[in-house]
């Protein structure tokens, strides 16, 4: 008698039907894993020594001015690390006079290598940035080996070869390299197509889980893009299995599960940015347009270009695009498999370039900047082709079909803007290269006299991965250089360590704030030189500051994510500024005076109009200036509206619209045009504006001090078309009255005050009444109380944190929390609790069969002993 045939459980059967072999890690999975990181990393230094990128030459790795922003975060993480920085993780003193952190710490400063910053000396604060993005390409690198031989078992380095291309794809070196939070998505990928398999073995749920939760809480941004990537190829490996619906329910569902707990595990830090993200200040409008053809798609292919406009960069080397186009011939691998890959690529790509998939991998907002930095995964769904066709050993008559192919497309897209000089030796040379080195490993494969052969091939295919990269990276470093809008800028100089030292020596925080001024070394100045001004570049800019900064005469750029530090002596009053770096770079100088950071005042004065000027005498509680009425008096006449003048268009012969107006002799006279783009003249001075409503507003403006007659002539002018300047766009400040309005103030000061990270405490005069304000925004997640007493929200006086103190006070505390941290960990604390059910699970059911088997022994004892 014939035992019937065992059948395999479903998915041991789905494993097997998708080419994965159960075993363990061994020596030279390791080896490969590590010589792939260690490629990468190697060809990426070369790249850079080469064309004289910082830290081998002198060259900025910043792609323009913004992409140095990162740098002042890292200092500012170095000064958390040491416990020297003003703030901590919850609040940064630093910024915009005082700004929630938390945001930015998950946005820019969540990749695990970032912590390294702490191990150097803060002035070579960039170099540990540098190594972000080197190390991050490496760890991806190293992963991508390991999650390729998941798809499909074969040579651990042929592995790595194609690990290299994906760690240095033209995402990387284009759109990641400066940005080096966006490089743990690069990571993130991998990770994730190895959490995808371990739900197809139907194992590890709890180590998914813990991965999916990494992947996410490095940064979720590019996170989010990887677990889309990767849920993709989950569904093309159940459809290439032939999967039936309910295995493949069951492993969807498992998967579902393992993403869901571990982005609950990650709440914190998507609760926090979304909360941050509602308070910003909202982001140019970007639409998407999309401004290249089919053809000039496809050319972005090919290694070792850049196009002049945006488009995915999704170049991996040649020897990937050898093996993609070698997969349709390839007759090793099924039919299914090979159209299912040819289908996901096209349909990954089609869904980069129509915008509601654009807005789905974006999370649902089109990007200031590229529209396509998604582009990575792509680039690691043609490295997972690729090595499907390396895998299943492709002979001399697929290779040699797609070479043929390959040669087709680059026809087709030969004289595309994307293809320069520099693509042409990596196309001709290394495609035939790598062919001809494919051709002889097809030949010497399996031969049992040759093992020498097939080494001597796989170093010849190393070193050809490693020139190539080499190349490919520079090329594409070198053409942006020659970009027009290419603007590199020196960020942790000697300058700006001396300026460190500088302000570390004379800041009296927070007696006073020490503010660096206009902006030198990079777009968060105040967080490099460890000062408290009230410049500050970020995504998560609160609105609330944006506008009170922009409203009290202080500028911005990019529609305000960009704020700058007040140029006036009335604003460094209101703020606090103690001292200040003048324009020139020249040494720290003191103020004509600063109000306290905490002080006691009256109610809110009512103001005297809405202009800047009121504006700013409201918040410094007098009258400091003289605000003339505008006469046009030479010159084309202006066009007057309700509440501004339109000057015309600078010609040349004719003259520009001249005004007139009168003031106290001996005053300070300031223009305000946060939106001319053009000219001012007067007073013997001509000052430039380069503002654009609404992207860029311009400060007050200091144009010269008022003669003894009195009068001032003040002439204006477009450079593009009409501009609007306001009617009261003058003011003529007392020196004398600001004077006595800051004696006014310090003498309503808080007798001491204490500022903690995210905590700031003041004891007041006995008896205070009317309001405890402290010089920083007012925004959501303060919290205050009054001698003790119960917590409440405070209130906006003027857009300042005012503390109401009742019929009177001695002692005000505040402390901040983030908005959405406590829903947060709530969340997380759900995801823990599921994760500690599974892990209990086993032990659970163990202690229960081991009670039924107690209970049953202890039954048979006493049926035993009844029947003796």
């Amino acid at each position: 008698m014939t035992s019937a045939p065992v059948t395999a459980p479903a998915p041991a059967r789905l494993v097997r039907a998708t080419a994965i072999r159960l075993r363990p890690v061994r020596t030279s999975e390791l080896s490969a894993a590590l010589g792939s990181a260690v490629l990468t990393m190697a060809a990426y230094c070369l790249a850079m020594a080469v064309h004289g990128t910082y830290p081998f030459g002198p060259r900025s790795r910043a792609v323009n001015d913004l992409g140095n922003q990162f740098v002042p975060f890292h200092a500012h993480l170095w000064d958390l690390q040491h416990g020297t920085g003003a703030g901590d993780l919850f609040f940064n003193w630093s910024s915009a006079f005082g700004t929630p952190f938390l945001g930015d710490f998950f946005a820019y400063l969540c990749n695990p290598f970032s912590w390294l910053t702490g191990l150097f000396p803060r002035h070579m604060v960039d170099f540990p940035v540098f190594l972000v993005t080197l190390l991050s390409a490496g760890l991806a690198a190293a992963v991508m080996t390991a999650a390729l031989g998941r798809l499909r078992p074969g040579s651990p380095w042929l592995r790595a070869l194609l690990s290299v291309g994906y760690a240095l794809c033209a995402w990387m070196v284009n759109d990641a390299s400066t940005d080096p939070m966006w490089m743990w998505g690069l990571v993130g990928l991998p990770l994730m197509m190895i959490a995808a398999d371990w739900c197809l073995r139907e194992q590890r749920f709890v180590l998914g889980v813990l991965v999916v939760a990494a992947v996410w809480g490095g940064n979720f941004y590019t996170g989010a893009m990887a677990t889309l990537a990767a849920a993709l190829v989950l569904l093309l490996r159940l459809v290439v299995a032939a999967a039936r619906v309910r295995t493949a329910g069951r492993v969807l569902l498992r998967a579902a599960a393992m993403a869901g707990t571990g982005i609950l595990l990650a709440g914190p830090v998507l609760t926090v940015s979304l909360a941050a993200t509602r308070a910003a200040q909202p982001a140019p409008t970007a639409t998407y347009v999309r401004t290249f053809g089919p053809l000039d798609y496809l050319a972005q292919l090919l290694p070792a270009g850049r196009a002049p406009f945006n488009a995915p960069n999704i170049a991996a080397g040649m020897l990937v695009l050898l093996l993609f186009t070698t997969l349709p011939f390839h007759r090793a691998v099924a039919v299914r498999e090979r159209v299912a890959w040819y289908v996901l690529v096209f349909v990954v790509a089609g869904s980069f370039v129509w915008k509601p998939t654009l807005l789905l991998w974006h999370g649902l907002a089109i990007p200031n900047g590229s529209p396509y930095r998604a582009a990575f995964v792509l680039s690691g769904i043609l490295v997972m082709a690729a090595w499907v066709c390396l895998a299943a050993r492709p002979q001399p008559r697929a290779l040699l079909a797609g070479a043929g192919l390959l040669a087709v497309v680059v026809l087709l897209v030969h004289g595309r803007r994307a293809v320069h000089g520099q693509t042409w030796p990596a196309v001709l040379v290394g495609g035939l290269f790598f062919l001809a080195c494919l051709l002889l490993l097809a030949r010497v494969r399996g031969r049992r006299h040759a093992p020498w052969a097939r080494r001597a091939v796989g170093a010849a295919l190393a070193v050809g991965v490693l020139l190539g990269s080499v190349h490919a990276a520079w090329s594409s470093t070198v053409i942006r250089d020659k970009r027009p809008w290419f603007a590199p800028k020196d960020t942790m100089n000697a300058q700006a360590a001396a300026e460190y030292r500088q302000v570390r020596n004379a800041s009296t925080w927070p007696a006073a704030r020490t503010d660096p001024g206009r902006q030198r070394f990079a777009n968060n100045d105040p967080l490099l030189v460890d000062a408290q001004g009230g410049a500050y570049y970020s995504s998560y800019v609160p609105a609330a500051t944006a506008r009170l900064l922009q409203s009290l005469g202080m500028g911005w750029y990019i529609e305000g994510r960009h704020t700058l530090s007040p140029d006036d002596p009335v604003g460094r009053a209101i703020m606090s500024v103690g001292s200040y770096l003048p324009a020139d770079g020249s040494r720290l100088q003191p103020t004509a005076g600063a109000a306290p950071l905490v002080t006691v005042r009256p109610a809110l004065p009512a103001r005297t109009g809405d202009t800047v000027f009121a504006r700013q005498e409201q918040l410094i509680g007098a009258h400091v200036y003289d605000v003339p009425v505008l006469h046009p008096s030479a010159g084309p006449a202006p066009v007057a509206g309700r509440s501004e003048w339109t000057v015309p268009q600078a010609r040349a012969g004719r003259p520009w619209t001249h005004f007139s107006a009168t003031c106290t002799p001996g005053s300070q006279v300031y223009v305000y045009a946060p939106w001319l783009q053009g000219w001012v003249l007067g007073l013997g001075r001509q000052l430039t504006s380069n503002a654009s409503r609404p992207l860029t507003s311009y400060p007050l403006m200091r144009l010269g001090t008022t003669p003894s007659s009195g009068r001032i002539d003040v002439a204006f002018a477009g450079r593009h078309g009409p501009q609007g300047i306001p009617r009261h766009a003058v003011g003529c400040l007392s020196e004398s009255r600001l004077a006595a309005a800051v004696a006014g103030l310090r003498a309503a000061a808080a007798t001491s005050v204490q500022v903690g990270g995210h905590q700031v405490s003041a004891r007041l005069p006995a008896g205070s009444r009317g309001f405890a304000v402290v010089t920083t925004t007012a925004l959501d997640g303060w919290s205050c109380s009054v001698d003790g007493g119960r917590s409440h929200r405070p209130v906006s006086y003027g857009g300042l944190l005012g503390v109401p103190l009742g019929s009177g006070a001695s002692r005000v505390a505040c402390t901040f929390t983030p908005p959405g941290l406590t829903k947060g960990l709530a969340l997380g604390g759900v995801g823990l609790l599921v994760l500690l059910g599974v892990l209990f699970r086993p032990a659970r059911e163990w202690f229960q069969s081991s009670r039924k088997a107690k209970r049953s022994s202890q039954r048979l004892t006493m049926a035993s002993a009844e029947n003796r």
